[in-house]
């Protein structure tokens, strides 16, 4: 019975490794940010109109890549013209081509300058051979038609339609390669992004294939080796992640794991040091025993040795104080007495006590640790300049930048001399970043012991992160040198790190050496 359960867990987990990622959604939230919705635009009686529309996602701040056959009659008839609606706020914007590659129907757009910015997508950079289930993001006209959307909402800021489905092959088509999968997409959804599980672009929809006959319909999008050289081609540097696709939570289980086998080995090496001590401290006070005991003995024999002598040569001065022939004897006598005398005393004073015995121990326990006597003893070593690098398993990346990071250390919690850290929970250092130029909340956390510097990044919507700029623009850090700042920057971090959401989008963690 034992045997069948294990084989039926066994069975189990292979089952579970076996099964494909699927898409978080927080990811897939976090890229539809820089999705948008592309509108060729006419005039009707003077009035703005929209003639057809696609779909778009930002390769840069102010470029967004679509499908060459999206913005075909723009590039053709110069009355026509490209608006850009993005997928939250007020804001739109116009934009113009910059490049058309009708062999791999891609496009590449720039937004006029000034008047809207928006969060990049991060393009995958591994394989795809085992990506499992794809997420297709895009603007399909079919559902505006469902809902019943008018000419003019078209104009309006919607969130895109998000639909899943799973990686079908790898394959030319029409002279260029491309992504084959079962993500569902409409007229409309031309240009947007097809994503892996952690949000990160894998190809550009491009077309469908013909289910009129009743068979089951397969999408296409324009794979990362059409894209990538064509970004390139026209001045543009994607962001590119070729990390794993991790979780949150296969990460944190991680740290679960990796902390409980620090700690089963910090005890085995506690346990085994106990062991070695306790041997060390029974053999030591064997020895301390015997040499004070001893030395007690030694003493305490040389005291009545001297004492008798004391004696003796006292009892000599005295019987021959009368006698004028023998008095210089006497007084010679009377010295030796007094002498012997005192030295019993101190003999007897000096010997060594029963605490000698524990002194000696504890000097034998110190000389085995290794310790350095208290007023000797050095602090930390963890302040200063230090060179923080990414541990990559430790991490979960989808855009973020991972180069190495500066970061003077002191132990006020003052960083590279200028910027404040705050005390938070268990007394952890933390810092909240919410930069303008950043569509993201950043949390950093570092620890002085491990030297592990983390960074966790808060992917929101525009509502949260101007809820949460706000939050951050209420309280002003103190600054470093400022009696108790940290303990007043962390009381002031604390609700908005409390009104984040559960888990983080990105999590970078950092192991932080001493800078040559």
């Amino acid at each position: 019975m034992t045997r069948l359960l294990g084989a039926l867990a066994l069975l189990l987990a292979l089952l579970a490794s076996a099964a494909p990622a699927f898409a978080d959604p927080g990811d897939v939230d976090a890229a539809a940010r820089g999705v948008v919705r592309v509108v060729i635009i006419g005039t009707e009686d003077g009035q703005p109109v929209p003639v057809s529309h696609g779909t778009g996602f930002a390769v840069s701040a102010t470029r967004i890549v679509t499908n060459a056959h999206v913005v075909s009659e723009a590039a053709q008839d110069d009355t026509l013209r490209i608006g850009i609606v993005p997928a939250e706020g007020e804001g739109g914007a116009f934009a113009r081509i910059v490049a058309v590659s009708p062999r791999n129907d891609l496009a590449l757009l720039e937004i006029a300058k000034g008047s809207l910015r928006l969060p990049p997508l991060a393009l995958a950079g591994g394989s795809i051979a085992n990506l499992g289930e794809v997420t297709a993001v895009g603007y399909p006209m079919n559902v505006d038609l469902a809902q019943g959307l008018g000419m003019q909402d078209i104009f309006r800021a919607q969130p895109p339609v998000k639909s899943r489905g799973f990686l079908s092959g790898v394959r030319p088509s029409r002279q260029f390669d491309t992504i084959l999968h079962t993500a569902p997409i409409a007229r409309g959804s031309s240009g947007g992004p097809l994503l892996d599980a952690c949000g990160r672009v894998v190809g550009v929809n491009s077309f469908s294939t013909d289910s009129t006959a009743g068979d089951a319909e397969f999408f296409f999008a324009v794979s990362l080796r059409e894209l990538v050289p064509f970004l390139q081609t026209n001045g543009v540097v994607p962001v590119t992640n070729t990390l794993p696709c991790r979780s949150i939570d296969e990460l944190n289980a991680e740290e679960r794991q990796r902390l409980e086998a620090e700690q089963s080995e910090a005890r085995a090496r506690v346990a085994e040091r106990a062991e070695a001590l306790r041997e060390v401290r029974e053999t030591a006070r064997l020895t301390a025993q015997m040499e004070v005991i001893a030395a007690r003995e030694n003493r305490l024999a040389l005291a009545l040795i001297a004492l008798f002598g004391a004696i003796g040569a006292g009892y000599a001065a005295w019987a021959s104080r009368n006698d004028e022939a023998r008095r210089r004897h006497a007084r010679i006598a009377a010295v030796l007495a007094g002498t012997l005398l005192v030295a019993a005393v101190l003999l007897w004073v000096t010997r060594p006590g029963l605490a000698a015995i524990e002194d000696r121990v504890a000097a034998a326990i110190a000389k085995a640790e290794g310790r350095a006597p208290p007023a000797t003893a050095s602090a930390g070593s963890t302040e200063g300049a230090l060179i923080c690098t990414l541990v990559p398993e430790r991490s979960r990346v989808t855009s973020a930048r991972t180069d190495d990071i500066a970061f003077d250390w002191s132990a006020d919690g003052c960083v590279n001399a200028r910027t404040q850290y705050g005390l938070g929970p268990a007394g952890a250092w933390q810092r909240v970043f919410a930069a303008e130029d950043d569509a993201s909340v950043a949390v950093n956390t570092f620890d002085p012991e491990a030297r592990t510097l983390r960074t966790d990044r808060y992917l929101l919507g525009q509502e949260a992160l101007a809820a949460a700029r706000k939050a951050r623009a209420g309280y002003t850090p103190p600054a470093c040198g400022t009696s108790d700042a940290a303990r007043t920057l962390g009381e002031q971090q604390s609700a908005l790190i409390a009104a984040l959401p559960d888990r983080p989008n990105e999590r970078l963690v950092y192991s932080c050496a001493a800078s040559k």
